[in-house]
């Protein structure tokens, strides 16, 4: 397992950097589309994560690094994403749907004593990919106007995060998030009989850190029942976005090399809060290795940046989730749909996001599996976990546009004693 965990590495480094990653037609504006970092066992329970212990010994809980007391083994997480989405406008009756599949993940995590365990990830963190052409004749002249709005590129981020159990109850836990990419916008203007081509570009290029505290409360009541609350804050922002805009005038002479460029106008500028606060409230209620159910509520800090040279302002945004899981018969090996632990969930998010004095705003609901492999005990579960998230996103009011989107993942959990001390040489 050692050997695929190290394979593994190497190609995600290489196809988290050049894959295509789906996202929204609202990712055009600032850094992209923002994915929330779950796995694919918490995508599925509607997002909820900082009031989630898992029971069993196979699992680590990034979102909330405090929430990992029971991590006994070394597992290895590769899992990957299918995104559908299908976009409706009530502007010019436009239609239009996208596919896209790419790595989600890849993680590792073990535990370095009882008390302490340790876990580093990969995932995707936003992404824009885009290509608008708008095509309109000017009043009372014979005259077109085509503009071109295009976008590209991604942001990813490497994880790495540390839990303490300070006794049976309380925990905590530090994640360092480092960003890093590129991503790039242009608009451009051409004229019928006009030689030139407007064009307004946008660069950003990042690399910064900040950091997650998280804190656990886990107090177990009779009859094998639980009740937990948990906690994060996302905290600094040490690093920059360099953001270069320009406008110019210039003609394409093979493919995308442009001739007879003027500059009108260069501005390069450096932000280093484009990464906004956030914090995580959870309380969740269920009974040891039978059922969960939790509540939580996310915050995150309005933020702005700038965009095509003008700034772009996000107003604070809330998401309302709620999920659980249900496992029947751990123990029963006579059938194997008693060993499947069945997911739910449901959220609702207010996005930062305000166009045409209209939200962007959010929802969806989730379910999924978790299925062990037929050999494999709860002691060391080894498993492949499926999700699927059904939900709509913008509206149809001032010309927006309405986006449905049907989100498929899977994802494949390897665990093991890799650190085991020998009894006998």
């Amino acid at each position: 397992m050692k050997r695929i965990f190290v394979l593994s590495s190497l190609v995600a480094g290489y196809f988290l950097n050049a894959q295509s990653i789906g996202n929204s037609p609202y990712g055009a504006y600032g850094i992209g589309d923002v994915k929330y970092d779950n796995t694919v066992d918490i995508s599925s329970m509607g997002g909820i994560s900082t009031a989630y212990i898992w029971d069993f010994n196979n699992n680590f809980n990034f979102r909330n690094p405090a929430a990992n007391t029971n991590l006994e083994l070394t597992t290895l997480k590769v899992e990957g994403t299918n995104e559908n989405n299908y976009y409706r406008s009530d502007f010019n009756n436009i239609k239009s749907d996208k596919h896209s599949t790419y790595l989600s993940n890849i993680s590792i995590a073990f535990p370095i004593s009882r008390k302490v365990k340790f876990g580093m990830g990969f995932q995707p963190y936003s992404s824009k990919s885009y290509d608008i052409v708008k095509s309109q004749a000017l009043q009372d002249s014979q005259v077109t106007q085509v503009t071109n709005f295009h976008g590209e590129g991604s942001l990813n981020t490497v994880q790495a995060a540390l839990s303490y159990q300070i006794n049976p109850e309380f925990a905590l836990g530090l994640r360092s998030n480092f960003y890093f990419g590129k991503l790039y916008d242009i608009e451009e203007s051409a004229f019928t009989g006009a030689e030139l081509i407007s064009g307004y570009s946008n660069s950003y290029r990042v690399s910064a850190f900040n950091f997650t505290l998280g804190t656990t409360y886990q107090k177990k009541l009779e009859n094998n029942h639980k009740l937990t609350v948990g906690a994060t804050y996302t905290i600094g922002n040490s690093g920059t976005l360099k953001n270069t805009y320009t406008n110019s005038t210039y003609y394409y002479l093979i493919g995308e090399t442009k001739g007879g460029e003027t500059i009108i106008d260069e501005q390069v500028n450096y932000d280093k809060k484009f990464l906004p606060q956030e914090a995580s409230l959870g309380l969740g209620y269920g009974k040891d290795t039978k059922w969960f159910l939790s509540a939580q509520l996310d915050y995150k800090k309005g933020e702005s940046i700038n965009f095509l040279g003008s700034p772009i302002f996000y107003q604070d945004s809330y998401r309302y989730s709620v999920g659980g899981w249900y496992l029947p018969n751990y123990n029963n090996f006579r059938s194997y749909f008693s060993r499947v632990i069945y997911r739910y969930g449901a959220y609702y998010e207010k996005g930062g996001l305000q166009l045409n004095g209209t939200n962007i705003n959010k929802y969806a609901i989730t379910a999924g599996v978790t299925l062990p492999f037929e050999k494999s005990t709860i002691n060391r579960m080894n498993s492949i976990d499926l999700g699927i998230e059904l939900g709509k996103r913008g509206t149809l009011d001032n010309n927006l546009i309405r986006q449905n989107f049907i989100n498929l993942r899977i994802g494949i959990n390897f665990a093991d004693k890799w650190f085991a001390k020998r009894l006998y040489n």
